[in-house]
């Protein structure tokens, strides 16, 4: 598919139509839980009296390591929560995914949980802030 070249490296075909939607629902889902971590882990370690950029070094290239440990808590750490995928974005589609995942009896109390935090940090004023900014709700 070339003309998909010109928008990115990692082009899969997932399928007949919906499968696409469904494959961005998989990958919502897993950074929702996964930021909650990144965060909860930041705030653990500036609460332990460490410097959260030297655990960083020690723990993005192991097991807990992802895209966002990477790109994302270096810039909670700055205090640099500018969008790269707005707040309110995060909501609706955590919305269509847990009301997807209920359509086929799927249990996401890891989804559950994000999108009340999430919602609860839109209600701090936050909405058009970074998914990151998630660190706020749970530091405040």
């Amino acid at each position: 598919f070339p003309v998909f070249e010109l928008m990115g490296q990692n082009i899969v075909y997932q399928g007949k139509a919906g499968a696409g939607q469904h494959t961005k629902m998989c990958n919502q889902i897993a950074i929702a839980s996964g930021m909650i971590g990144v965060c909860e882990a930041v705030i653990y370690a500036e609460k332990a009296g460490l410097d959260p950029n030297t655990v960083l070094k020690s723990i993005e290239s192991g097991a807990a390591g992802s895209w966002s440990l990477s790109n994302l808590a270096p810039r909670i750490i700055n205090g640099n929560f500018e969008p790269g995928f707005y707040v309110k974005h995060f909501i609706k589609d955590m919305k269509i995914a847990l009301e997807s995942a209920g359509e086929m009896g799927i249990l996401t109390p890891g989804l559950q949980l994000a999108k009340d935090l999430y919602e609860e940090l839109a209600e701090m004023g936050e909405e058009n802030s970074g998914t990151h900014a998630l660190y706020k709700r749970l530091k405040a």
